[in-house]
């Protein structure tokens, strides 16, 4: 269980790392545009070992529909070009030397309208999370008026800070999930 003493400011942090979690993964979802985020989760299979690709490369995005990674082991050029086919993100990597460019495709509008329904999920698992820190408040101060260390006053406003700071988190989910709707139906 939780810890036995009321902390909005613990509350709001695990709040707000519910939202780091739904900022990453929006980031990796596609839209029309080049994005060095795109490739994040791309795992590189590199000296015996998988690696993120950002260990091996730098990524660039020197047009609004192109993406460039500079490998810097020259041995590595064939691993990477292999991770980014193998990740299933619809790019197909076109070497020159040691840079790979990878062009990204027009998104039609039905891969648009799944990549939405993708987000809405996504937002969807954010506010549960932030949801259940609400409920892990409220249970502790419950069990804190339970065992008479804190007055039914307190009871009242400290659920009422919860609450506040709950509603205000959902209401970011919900600006951020407009933001990348909007991002991703632009064409």
């Amino acid at each position: 269980m939780a810890a036995t003493t009321h902390d909005i400011n613990d509350l709001k942090r695990r709040m707000q790392g519910a939202l780091g979690v739904l900022k990453h993964e929006l980031s990796g979802l596609r839209t029309g545009r080049a994005s060095a985020n795109l490739l994040e989760p791309v795992q590189v299979e590199a000296y015996g070992t998988h690696m993120p690709l950002s260990q091996v490369a730098t990524v660039s995005v020197p047009e609004p529909r192109l993406l460039s990674v500079q490998v810097w082991d020259r041995s590595m050029v064939h691993a990477v070009e292999k991770a980014i086919t193998a990740s299933n993100l619809g790019l197909n990597p076109q070497t020159e030397g040691q840079v790979i460019r990878l062009r990204i495709p027009e998104l039609n509008e039905e891969r648009r309208k799944e990549l939405v329904k993708v987000a809405h999920k996504y937002a969807e698992a954010a506010k549960v999370a932030v949801r259940h820190v609400r409920r892990d408040g409220i249970d502790v101060i419950k069990k804190l008026e339970k065992d008479h260390e804190i007055s039914k006053d307190d009871h009242e406003r400290y659920s009422a800070d919860i609450q506040k700071a709950t509603d205000q988190m959902i209401q970011e989910v919900d600006q951020m999930l407009a933001h990348k709707e909007k991002e991703i139906l632009t064409v």
